[in-house]
């Protein structure tokens, strides 16, 4: 069931010059959220953003009635956001979409940029059954990796930077601790990041699970802006994902 509700902004937390947080309680009891679901976001009184905004759900708190979204600052309708503060209103359609499958005893958790969002509520998900999860978290330089100290207690944290600022220099794939011991993989980030990632995966005959980044105006799939191109036709990433399992995304990843 989707619920479109205001909620109130309880904390704010800026995360360097590009991202930022709002940590948002529910003025009920919070229906259950998956990791990797996104909410659509109405930016208010601002007549160059019509449309609402996708976002990761980043974190969900059920004792304190609250979720944590990770936003980064990329138009206008996110830098408005970035300038709310703590008591105003921010209106919600929630949750949207399909989440990860917390599955497999062994998981790699893999995420770049804004993409790393998900995957926190995801690790809580999987230590909560027992499960510790190694993350393995990207970026050009360590500035883009907000919140990477939130993750430590829920996994074996990893860090790879491309300018070796932070971890081992290089990509996510080219990580000393990426490899084919792992029997599940579930990743978020930059469209080339999760096709490397996702060859790896079906070459290596892991399951791997891909949430997908894609313009979604409604979030419902009506408006079909959001299509994309699968082994099983095109789907609503909106509604039908985000979150796919790469075996069904070989076209996308360019796999014969």
């Amino acid at each position: 069931m989707k619920h479109i509700t205001d909620f109130t902004i309880v904390g704010r937390e800026q995360l360097g010059k590009q991202y930022f947080s709002l940590t948002l309680r529910h003025p009920q009891q919070l229906p259950e959220i998956a990791a990797g679901q996104f909410v659509e976001v109405e930016v208010r009184n601002n007549r160059d953003v019509m449309l609402r905004r996708p976002i990761s759900i980043h974190d969900v708190d059920p004792q304190e009635n609250t979720l944590t979204l990770l936003i980064q600052m990329v138009g206008k309708g996110t830098r408005q956001l970035a300038q709310l503060q703590v008591g105003d209103q921010l209106n919600l359609i929630y949750p949207l979409g399909r989440g990860f499958s917390v599955s497999g005893s062994n998981p790699l958790l893999v995420g770049g940029g804004a993409g790393i969002a998900p995957l926190l509520h995801l690790a809580k998900c999987y230590k909560a059954k027992g499960i510790e999860p190694t993350i393995l978290l990207g970026g050009r330089t360590r500035d883009l990796i907000p919140v990477r100290e939130a993750f430590e207690p829920y996994g074996r944290l990893l860090i790879s930077t491309e300018d070796g600022s932070l971890g081992e220099k290089g990509l996510v794939t080219q990580h000393s601790q990426f490899g084919a011991h792992y029997d599940q993989i579930c990743t978020c980030g930059p469209t080339p990041m999760m096709k490397a990632v996702g060859r790896y995966a079906v070459q290596h005959g892991i399951s791997c699970q891909v949430s997908l980044e894609n313009m979604m105006a409604c979030g419902i799939g009506a408006c079909l802006c959001c299509v994309t191109d699968t082994d099983d036709g095109h789907k609503c990433v909106c509604k039908e994902g985000p979150v796919f399992d790469v075996l069904k995304l070989k076209k996308w990843m360019g796999i014969e």
